[in-house]
């Protein structure tokens, strides 16, 4: 008796989404913004180019969705060490490690992702970002409840300032912060502030 081959079966709604938006992810990586063509986006989906330009109507739409889509699939963990020091210092060491390639890739197709959008840094960013609460909320919401911090009297730059600090410094070298710099930025800048 023989087994007969299983029809192939076709992606859709949120799994071929979720195809398009890994292909298009991997297609930035490999030949960056300035190459990338819906049309190589769709060879490389096996798909034809309209289903992407049903959902996204521009590359930059489809660039911005695929980075947005790879930065909520691949989450940096969060830590709850029992402190804030503890948490903040595996927070930062976590993302350095985990978002070094994506910073990279992000920043090489910036300038042209700008370019072709018209939006400024802060756009891009806010789109990317949308209505999601940082990731931190959690970790400085269990400081507060553990009475390190008073959250009703810190501003909201002190709270992002680790994280600000960290992405500078990745963007000027494209490689992880040192251990050093991470207790720099948690001991020297941020717990001063955020406990006086």
């Amino acid at each position: 008796m023989t087994e007969q081959a299983q029809p192939t079966r076709r992606r859709r709604g949120e799994a071929l989404e979720n195809a398009l938006l890994e292909t298009a992810w991997d297609e930035l990586v490999e030949v960056g913004f300035a190459r990338l063509t819906m049309e190589s986006v769709a060879a490389r989906a096996r798909t034809g180019v309209a289903v992407l330009y049903r959902r996204w109507p521009r590359k930059d739409d489809l660039v911005l969705a695929a980075i947005q889509h790879f930065g909520e699939t691949h989450p940096i963990e969060v830590p709850d060490t029992g402190s804030l020091r503890g948490d903040m210092i595996a927070l930062l060491r976590g993302a350095s490690n985990g978002r070094v390639p994506f910073v990279t890739v992000v920043s090489a197709a910036f300038s042209g992702l700008l370019a072709s959008s018209g939006l400024t840094p802060a756009q891009v960013r806010e789109k990317l970002l949308g209505d999601r609460q940082p990731r931190s909320t959690a970790l400085y919401r269990r400081a507060h409840e553990r009475g390190e911090i008073d959250l009703g009297r810190i501003p909201p730059a002190v709270l992002t300032m680790p994280f600000d600090l960290m992405r500078h410094d990745m963007l000027m070298t494209f490689q992880p912060i040192s251990d050093k710099r991470i207790l720099e930025i948690v001991d020297d800048l941020f717990l001063p502030l955020v406990t006086a």
